[in-house]
């Protein structure tokens, strides 16, 4: 068993140190899972703004800045929701299902 400090690739050819998480810790409890679950929040909240700029190619002065970003919130929260569903398939500390 290995009790110090890990390295690993976080999958974007960056090698990083995380200490290791006890096997009886909730996975919820980890903050590489909440790490990786605003990662994906984050890009979410993004990808949804674009898409909804770009969808109706409207003029950006006229746009409800206010109406987009609630839908943008919203995907966001559905994101962090989904990573939390996904923790119980995933390896420990991970919020994706793959």
């Amino acid at each position: 068993m290995h009790d110090g400090p890990r390295q690993h690739d976080d999958g974007l050819g960056v090698l990083a140190f995380e200490d290791p998480q006890p096997k009886d810790t909730p996975m919820y409890l980890s903050a590489t899972f909440w790490k990786r679950a605003a990662e994906r929040a984050i890009k979410t909240a993004a990808q949804t703004a674009v898409a909804l700029l770009g969808a109706g190619a409207v003029d950006v002065l006229t746009l409800d800045w206010q109406a987009l970003g609630s839908v943008a919130v919203g995907a966001a929260l559905v994101s962090v929701l989904t990573s939390v569903a996904s923790a119980q398939v995933a390896e420990q500390g991970d919020p994706s299902l793959v």
